[in-house]
């Protein structure tokens, strides 16, 4: 018998409702050996995060405010849970441990690591399997540093003795034994922690959404799911914003060989999106997805013999590492250089940035370009298709949109354009439209 490993977002666990979900999904595949749960997220729109109601009351706490209103709503959403699903854990003691170490300072970290804590406990229960408490399991150094190996070889042989087990997402411990969580969205790297020490053939993760969608749903209308996707696509997406699991959970599976596939809670029937380390491009599939960010600036350097200048970019590298700023692309001529930034990442420094770069490079000219928006279009198929880029940019002159940056990787496999944030939305369904709705008609 295989193993796959089922890691449950907040959303997935939200209530008994949503945890009866999840059991008829594992329980439909005898394969399902070992879970991963986050804390329980948002019923409806208004409701809140459990984790967001933790670390409330540790605020409330700080701030001498009262918190016990606060943590009655916490306990009042657990024992629904237990009472609704017929099963029998002793939340009252949890409760009061918690409290107790509330009271007593405990860190933020233990405080929000406690609502994957109880859903463990509660979904293990539920489904009559072990429950494996992951403090003292997924390690870290004193500095707060993941240990991958470490963890790797200790979570593999205690989970050895779980035929199936149940574990908490988002957390695992210092050399103290204190907790230590990872940041939001923890759990998923959690579940790719998990598949990798026990050597999983596929590690699920089951959310609310059917997997990855060839662009933003609020720019174009109804885009086409995405069935396979390599680690090297998902990361080009990510990096632009589509994102759908976390960006870190990635790299365990991946290291591992693990495919991941997306699932939907709601749609278990969907197949999602299966995410592979090798590259599989599909008969006439020319891209994989459209993905895009805003919020940018562009500073362009002009400098007669620019090419012919020894250590240019470095200096420029330099000033830039001085003030903390990140380069996003660079984009060059003959005689010209860009650089694309972030606004977060300049706000505040740009006049001192341009006056440094003034004093030690003495360009001929400089000029910025803010209000800028970056889009990436994303295939493996498209090193292997004549007339990609002139079909890019025929759809965006077509669509008025005007091109300000042009940036292609050495893979061939993303064009990343730069236009003004006004035609973002425009330059997306100019893309889409001529790669996916023309291709099909």
């Amino acid at each position: 018998m295989g193993i796959k490993v089922a890691k449950f977002g907040g959303s997935s666990v939200a209530d008994a409702i949503q945890l009866t979900k999840t059991k008829e999904i594992i329980e439909a595949d005898q394969e399902r050996r070992y879970v991963v749960v986050s804390a329980p997220g948002k019923r409806y729109d208004q409701d809140n995060k459990i984790t967001d109601l933790l670390y409330l009351c540790k605020t409330h706490i700080e701030h001498n405010l009262p918190y016990e209103q606060v943590f009655q709503v916490i306990c009042d959403r657990y024992m629904a849970m237990e009472i609704n699903l017929g099963v029998e854990v002793d939340l009252l003691k949890e409760f009061d441990e918690i409290k107790r170490n509330l009271q007593e300072g405990a860190s933020s970290d233990y405080i929000a690591s406690r609502g994957e804590y109880l859903n463990a406990l509660m979904t293990a229960a539920m489904l009559g399997y072990d429950f494996v408490d992951t403090a003292g399991l997924i390690l870290f150094d004193e500095k707060g540093r993941f240990l991958e190996e470490e963890t790797n070889k200790v979570l593999g042989e205690v989970l050895k003795k779980h035929e199936r087990a149940v574990l908490p997402g988002f957390y695992g411990t210092y050399p103290s034994g204190k907790i230590k969580t990872f940041s939001r969205g923890g759990s998923d790297i959690t579940g790719a922690i998990v598949a990798r020490a026990v050597g999983a053939d596929v590690y699920e993760n089951w959310t609310d959404v059917s997997g990855f969608l060839m662009a933003d749903p609020r720019v174009v209308k109804n885009p086409r799911p995405i069935s396979r996707i390599s680690y090297k696509e998902l990361r080009e997406l990510s990096y632009m914003g589509a994102s759908v699991l976390h960006e870190d959970a990635i790299y365990p599976a991946r290291v591992a060989g693990i495919p991941i596939n997306i699932r939907n809670t709601n749609r278990p029937t969907d197949p999602g999106t299966t995410i592979d380390a090798e590259v599989n491009i599909q008969k006439g599939q020319i891209i994989t997805g459209i993905a895009g960010s805003k919020d940018f600036s562009v500073i362009a350097i002009y400098k007669n013999g620019l090419s012919q200048e020894s250590g240019f970019i470095r200096r420029l590298s330099s000033i830039l590492e001085d003030y903390n700023i990140s380069i996003e692309h660079m984009p060059s001529g003959i005689d010209t250089l860009s650089i694309v930034v972030s606004d977060h990442s300049i706000d505040g420094k740009l006049d001192e940035v341009i006056e440094e770069i003034k004093r030690k490079l003495d360009p001929d000219s400089i000029e910025v370009f803010d209000d800028m928006s970056l889009i990436a279009t994303v295939g493996a198929g498209m090193s292997k298709r004549l007339g990609v880029s002139a079909t890019l940019f025929t759809a965006l002159a077509e669509s008025g949109v005007n091109v300000r940056m042009i940036d292609q990787g050495s893979s061939e496999m993303n064009i990343i354009v730069g236009v003004e944030t006004k035609h973002f939305n425009q330059a997306i369904q100019a893309i889409y439209n001529a790669f996916v709705e023309k291709a099909e008609a």
